[in-house]
């Protein structure tokens, strides 16, 4: 799989939000600067993020952007679905859509067990998990692990 600078950036915002704790609105420009994203791409995801149902924003000279609910609610897999779509696709279609033929016809099991194995991480962890630094054990588990560490 791999992760767009979008998504990372989207991630890393919402994160940043659940980690103030406060009812009062976050401005684009602080989280900018904590999470080291351009304030004009971190702009536009927050637009998504809001048409999406997981922040909302504040107009006003103290205003900025929350949570549309809680950080508990929002998963890794939410707030990736919200700016890139979904999660796994074979040629820009979802893989139950895929079609293949003679010696390459199990591929199609292959690209749905890939889906599902990344659905049991990204949806298994949420905004606070991360922003908390408490991941879920299976999670941590599968990241303890030093093969899950070697690049190949």
């Amino acid at each position: 799989m791999r992760i767009s600078a979008k998504a990372d950036y989207a991630v890393r915002a919402v994160v940043e939000l659940a980690a103030s704790n406060g009812s009062k609105p976050v401005k684009a420009e602080r989280i900018a600067t904590a999470q080291d994203i351009p304030l004009n791409f971190l702009e536009n995801i927050f637009g998504e993020l809001r048409h999406a149902g997981i922040v909302r924003s504040h107009r006003g000279a103290e205003g900025g952007f929350t949570l549309a609910k809680p950080a508990a609610e929002i998963s890794v897999a939410d707030i990736i679905r919200a700016v890139e779509g979904p999660l796994a696709s074979v040629r820009g279609a979802p893989p139950e859509q895929a079609t293949y033929a003679g010696a390459a016809e199990a591929l199609l099991r292959v690209w749905i067990a890939v889906r599902a194995n990344l659905r049991q991480v990204v949806e298994n962890v949420s905004v606070a998990d991360v922003a908390e630094g408490r991941l879920p054990a299976a999670i941590d588990k599968l990241a303890e692990d030093p093969e899950a560490w070697v690049t190949r």
